[in-house]
This record gives structure tokens, C-alpha cells and sequence, in this order.
């Protein structure tokens, strides 16, 4: 004789906790809650039509009480006893109304991006919901977010990627993973669909670390790293990236003992430097502020920029992108190498500064005309006024300034 089932109790059901897998509690005739691992709980209701074991959805709790699951267990069992497919009633009553459920995508998605919209910047938080209402909404909007499969999710970005949007494909796939994750943490869904379509994309061929060269898209991003609520020192050191645009690494390595702040001016040693030659970087009045203030707090240790945990090693090799990301902006936007790569586009196509020169303060490999390179001190003048310029019309930027259109450059001296 098969054992009775207990009838679960509104306690039981209030006070389930998520363990390290999926697990049912049951009510009896068929009817469970799925305590997912993330702490969701699901109302599910197994039975059997025709030969076919099947499961239908009631929502989730506490949206959906013990009664209310148990008044829908028993409206269930009446479909059946008339021959009816309970879940073929549901799906048909959803696409008879038509309506966006608290459980539809759409309805989800918005709620994620309410949640995090503040903590991104405008334009980055205007672009996303820009592109799910666009590629994502008109598909799968008003669909249950629990019910979304990969393939439904992978048809829309094959759509993207054959009109030549592969870049966007990707940064829809993950946004949507976003929307999955956070359905789940919430108890509308059990799993991110998203995951099955890893390798499904072609991936995007970058020749280049991603950065804005825009002025219209490099002025938002400089305004919302001015808004930056971590670390002081991380702070500092994020301001200083677009200033002074070294290597990430250059930078992390820096020591008090390589900076002259009357003179405005860092000595990087060849040992630490890519060509391994030393190189000279002439500091704006801006990035020496900000380095006054950071001297109080670190300046008696060896490191600009120590690591959080110990003052003996510098700060980690990914800081910088963490504090990116932190903003909201994802690595296929801006990375912390591609300040370099913004500085030397608007350097030259905007300020109209001769390659040469900038190539010199890139430190990349620059040789005179008779095949000689250039010493940290070559056209150092012409350099220093630069990155003063560059400082000045970056401060621009963040004020709304005007700015100055792309143009040719015209290569002056």
C-alpha cells in the first residue's frame, strides 16, 4: 500500500530553505513546491494525460498561496475528468488574452533593469533597454519567462547576426542571461536558457581593446567614472587611466619613487616597460592633483597604487576593469588597455597631434629617419604641451564643452 502523503502546511511552505540542489516538497494529488537552490519556490502539479506523464505550472509562492495551489490542483482535476489537458487550457488562455503576466519577460526584464538602472551610467542603462525592447520584446515579451528554451532565444539572435549585428547578438545573449538569473533569484523561472547557446555565435573578431574614440560617447563615460563609489585608491587610479594612458600594468607598478610632482613628471624604468627601455611621462596639471591627494593616503609606501590586502604588492591586474564593470559597462565597450587605443584615435583624427609624437608617448617603437630610436626625452616639449591639451579637452568633455569634430590630421609640428 503506497505511503500517504502529509498535506504540507502554510509553515512548512513559508519556512522552506534552499539547499545545494532542487528539492520537492509535496502536498498530495500531484500538486509540489520546487524549492529551487537560489531560494525560489515554484508551484508544480504533476499528472498523467493519456499515456503521457506530464507537469503544469501554477506560479510561484508567496504570488501564489497553498490554497490558491490547491484550488488549482482541484480545477485541474475537473479538466481531466472531462478529457481535457490541463496545460493545453493554459497555453491556450495565454495566447487567447494576450497579456503580460508578472511573469512574461518583458515584465521581468524591466524589473531587472528598475533594480539596476542606478547603478549604471544613463547612457549605458538607455542602450540595454534600447536593444532587448528592439531585438528581444516583439519575440518573447509577453512569453512566461520560465518557459523561454534556448532555441526560441537562439532564433532571434541568428536574426542579428545575419543582418551583420554579431556584436550586438552577444551583448543581447548576455543581457537576457541578466533576465534569466534575476527570474530565478526571484522564483519565476529554473534555469537560464542562455547558457545552452554558449559557442552557438560565431565570436566577434576585435583587432583592438575595446574603447569609445566617439567624443559623444567618451564625455558619458568620463562624467560616470567621476561617480565611482569604491576604493580611493582605485578611484585615483581609474581617473588617471585616460589622462595619462600607459599600459594598465605600467600603471599598477607605479612607485612614489619614479614621480617628481614639482616637476610634473614619471619615470618609468626600462625594466618595467614593454620595450624595456625606459620612457618618460609628462604629467598634466590634473593627473598631479590627483596625485597630491593620493600621496597623503599611500605616499609613504613603495606603491602608488598598493593592493587593498597588503601595501607590500600593488594593486591587482584587474582592478581597473572591475571598477569598469562596476559601472555598468561591459569589457566589449571599454577595457582598461583601450584608453590608449581612445587617446591616440582622438589624439590624432581630433587634436591633429603628428603620429610620431603620439607614438612616442604610447612608448611604442618610433625611429628617426635614419633608423634610430628615439630616447625617453625626445620632442619632450612638444610632448608635455600635449598631454596638458589632452587633460584640458578631456575636462571639456566632462563639462560639455564644446567638441571638437573628427577631422584629418593635418600632421603640424
Amino acid at each position: 500500500m503506497p505511503k500517504r502523503i502529509q498535506p504540507l502546511s502554510d509553515v512548512q511552505v513559508r519556512t522552506a530553505k534552499p539547499k545545494d540542489k532542487d528539492y520537492k516538497l509535496a502536498d498530495g494529488g500531484g500538486l509540489y513546491l520546487l524549492v529551487t537552490v537560489t531560494g525560489g519556490k515554484l508551484w508544480r502539479c504533476d499528472y498523467r494525460y493519456g499515456d503521457k506523464r506530464k507537469t503544469v505550472a501554477f506560479g510561484a509562492y508567496p504570488a501564489v498561496t497553498l490554497a490558491d495551489a490547491r484550488q488549482r490542483r482541484e480545477d485541474a482535476k475537473k479538466l481531466l475528468a472531462n478529457a481535457v489537458d490541463p496545460g493545453d487550457v493554459k497555453k491556450a488562455q495565454k495566447a487567447a488574452l494576450g497579456e503580460q503576466t508578472a511573469n512574461s519577460f518583458e515584465v521581468v526584464a524591466r524589473e531587472w533593469h528598475g533594480k539596476y538602472a542606478k547603478t549604471w551610467s544613463s547612457v549605458h542603462a538607455e542602450t540595454i533597454l534600447q536593444r532587448l525592447e528592439k531585438e528581444v520584446f516583439p519575440w518573447l515579451g509577453k512569453v512566461d519567462v520560465g518557459e523561454i528554451k534556448a532555441p526560441a532565444l537562439l532564433a532571434i539572435l541568428r536574426r542579428m547576426e545575419e543582418r551583420g549585428a554579431l556584436d550586438t547578438a552577444h551583448r543581447v545573449r548576455n543581457h537576457c542571461s541578466n533576465v534569466f538569473r534575476y527570474a530565478i533569484a526571484t522564483g519565476r523561472a529554473e534555469r537560464d536558457p542562455s547558457a545552452d547557446l554558449r559557442g552557438a555565435l560565431p565570436p566577434v573578431k576585435n583587432g583592438h581593446h575595446a574603447a569609445p574614440t566617439d567624443p559623444k560617447q567618451i564625455a558619458p563615460l568620463l562624467r560616470t567614472m567621476d561617480t565611482f563609489q569604491g576604493s580611493f585608491v582605485v578611484k585615483c587610479a581609474l581617473l588617471l587611466s585616460p589622462l595619462l594612458f600607459v599600459r594598465p600594468g605600467e600603471l599598477r607598478h607605479a612607485e612614489w619613487s619614479e614621480i617628481d610632482l614639482d616637476a610634473a613628471e614619471w619615470n618609468i624604468p626600462g625594466e618595467k616597460m614593454k620595450m624595456k627601455l625606459p620612457h618618460l611621462v609628462p604629467l598634466p596639471s590634473q593627473a598631479v592633483e590627483i596625485l597630491r591627494e593620493l600621496q597623503a593616503l599611500t605616499g609613504r609606501g613603495r606603491y602608488v597604487f598598493p593592493c587593498n590586502r597588503s601595501a607590500l604588492r600593488p594593486m591587482s591586474d584587474n582592478t581597473i576593469n572591475a571598477a569598469l564593470r562596476r559601472l555598468g559597462y561591459e569589457r566589449t565597450e571599454i577595457v582598461a588597455h583601450g584608453f590608449r587605443a581612445m587617446a591616440r584615435t582622438v589624439l590624432d583624427e581630433v587634436l591633429g597631434y603628428r603620429p610620431d609624437i603620439i607614438e612616442l608617448q604610447l612608448a611604442h617603437a618610433v625611429k628617426d629617419p635614419l633608423g634610430r630610436a628615439y630616447n625617453r626625452t625626445t620632442h619632450l616639449v612638444e610632448r608635455k604641451q600635449m598631454m596638458q591639451t589632452w587633460a584640458d579637452y578631456l575636462d571639456g568633455l566632462k563639462t560639455g564643452a564644446k567638441v571638437l569634430p573628427f577631422k584629418k590630421s593635418k600632421g603640424k609640428s
